[in-house]
């Protein structure tokens, strides 16, 4: 049976092949024998002795348009009837006149030249307009692929184009392999949308050769090529391409280098006879890399290449660069955190030491403060540890807002109380109008933004300075503003004050923190689906506001 398709196979393309000379011959007699009949009906020779280059029309015509045998045959044709009819003895091959011999054969020689060089023009032509179009479309596929950021969707694209670009070579889909971490090859892009399992275990095996060797591959079933790009069918025979054999489908296997690398695999549905793209130059043939049709595909698989390449190397950059900031954030999470964690357990530690101590009689007085030092030593201590937890829940993004109805005075007056012996000397001013409506908010979360705040201002603000809480209400979101009256806010750290581990540099303040208090109200806020933002008061001073949005409250 395989045998029959290979012999009707070749049967129709001879059949082509005749058509096309048979026709080609045809327009070449027409084309003289018409020129002819007109010049001998209307006389024109003798009276115009350099009429025979009116034949040369027909030959660049037929050189221009159909190619060089129906040139050259126009103007063998053309020089036997132009003797035949017109040169005088008439209605024979013969030539009475030497001067007649030698213009006739001026004239063949120039209708030969001519036709070459129309033919050769013609097929430059093609050749331009190829190279146009190639060029046309490495540029599109360039320029669609730098439109698209992951790889498997430019891996998409080049699949696409090798189909659209190569169909007429018999390509019918394009499969592009990449190796997973254990080095066996996975599909990553089809261009007729082909799932990984639709694969064979041939196929894999043999691509996985294809990338071990370097060497390209075909695999023959050309009773089930059909189906299989549907994903039903399999392939078991298996050969190489050292030998060519009669089969109409086939899929080609291809190795992507780089250097001495092989970064993956192509691999293309093919509908072609071996043999006939064989003498053609077979696509993709290593051998015939310098052809043109083969140098478009090569393009190709070198695009693919330096793009897979490409995406490897960013891929092995942002691996270098999250372990750069890895260790940058380690740190500075060290150098943050070790201070503000040894200040409050060395006062810990000393005033538990003081009241151990058996020798000194304390009066109450003395006891309470050491006390009061150990208490408030420990919620500045729980209050670090809670800020690092949640800046790492916010990090791993699982932090979650819990929600529920709260007038937004209830978590403000709370904050205040609490911190009443740390805000002790300075004005607090709260303007908070009456008629604000309930705000659907994380009572926790919210309680936590404000003492990071009220904390942040107590530390880069003068002792006894006054302190302005502020609210206010739009058509969609409530507007919460704590402003001081301290030294402001450099410009330029304006932006990166809510960064984790940033801290503002002031030669002119001893002050440290840890930097971690401000990302976290950002990333706490950002839960609520509000904003939080910084600015610096015109008369002096820093403003910091957020804001939650509004909603109407479901029943």
């Amino acid at each position: 049976m395989h045998q029959l398709k290979r012999i009707l196979s070749r049967i129709l393309k001879q059949k082509r092949l005749w058509k096309r000379y048979l026709w080609d011959t045809l327009l070449a007699l027409l084309g003289a024998f018409a020129l002819t009949m007109a010049i001998y009906r209307l006389h024109l020779y003798p009276r115009i002795p350099n009429i025979s280059m009116l034949y040369l029309i027909v030959v660049l015509t037929l050189a221009s348009t159909r190619g060089l045998y129906p040139a050259i045959f126009s103007s063998v044709v053309s020089l036997l009837a132009f003797d035949f009819f017109l040169v005088p003895p008439f209605y024979t091959l013969s030539i009475a006149y030497p001067e007649e011999w030698l213009a006739l054969f001026i004239f063949l020689c120039t209708a030969i030249i001519t036709g070459q060089l129309a033919a050769a023009l013609r097929q430059r032509a093609k050749q331009a307009s190829a190279r146009e179009r190639e060029s046309r479309t490495l540029y599109e596929l360039l320029r669609d692929t730098n439109n698209q950021e992951e790889l498997d969707h430019q891996l998409r694209v080049i699949a696409n184009t090798v189909v659209e670009a190569f169909a007429d070579r018999g390509v019918r889909d394009c499969l592009i392999l990449l190796p997973e971490e254990n080095g066996k090859p996975a599909l990553r892009a089809s261009a007729s949308q082909l799932k990984v399992g639709q694969l064979t275990s041939d196929e894999l095996s043999t691509a996985a050769w294809v990338m071990r060797e370097g060497q390209a591959v075909d695999l023959y079933d050309p009773a089930q090529f059909a189906r299989k790009i549907a994903g039903q069918a399999t392939r078991v025979v298996v050969r190489s391409t050292a030998a060519p054999q009669a089969s109409h489908h086939y899929l080609s296997f291809f190795p992507l280098k780089t250097g001495v690398k092989i970064v993956g695999v192509l691999g293309l549905f093919m509908e072609e006879d071996p043999a006939f793209l064989l003498r053609k130059k077979r696509l993709g043939s290593e051998a015939n890399r310098s052809e043109p049709a083969s140098a478009f595909f090569w393009a190709f698989l070198d695009q693919a290449t330096s793009m897979i390449e490409h995406a490897r190397l960013l891929r092995e950059s942002w691996q270098m660069e999250v372990l750069q900031r890895t260790d940058e954030l380690r740190a500075a999470l060290v150098s943050s955190v070790s201070h503000d964690l040894r200040t409050p357990l060395t006062s810990i530690k000393a005033a538990a030491s003081s009241l151990l101590q058996d020798d000194v009689a304390w009066n109450e007085e003395e006891r309470r403060s050491f006390s009061q030092t150990i208490e408030h030593e420990a919620d500045r201590l729980n209050r670090l540890v809670e800020n690092l937890l949640d800046l790492s829940r916010i990090e791993g993004g699982a932090l979650q807002a819990e929600k529920e109805w709260y007038p937004i005075d209830e978590p403000i007056h709370d904050v205040l109380g609490r911190m009443q012996p740390l805000l002790q000397g300075r004005a607090i001013t709260i303007s908070i109008p009456a008629d604000l409506p309930p705000v659907e908010l994380d009572y926790l979360m919210i309680d936590q933004v404000l003492t990071n705040l009220l904390e942040n201002v107590l530390r880069y603000t003068p002792a006894g300075s006054p302190v302005e809480i502020a609210v206010r209400a739009s058509s969609t979101e409530i507007i919460l503003s704590i402003a001081d009256r301290g030294p402001g806010i450099p410009q330029t750290d304006l932006e990166r004050i809510f960064d984790k581990f940033y801290r503002v540099r002031d030669s002119k303040q001893s002050t440290s923190g840890t930097g971690v208090g401000l990302a976290v109200c950002r990333g706490l806020i950002d839960a609520h689906g509000g904003r939080i933002w910084a600015e610096n008061r015109p008369d002096g001073g820093a403003i910091f506001r957020f804001t939650l949005p509004l909603s109407e409250i479901r029943d």
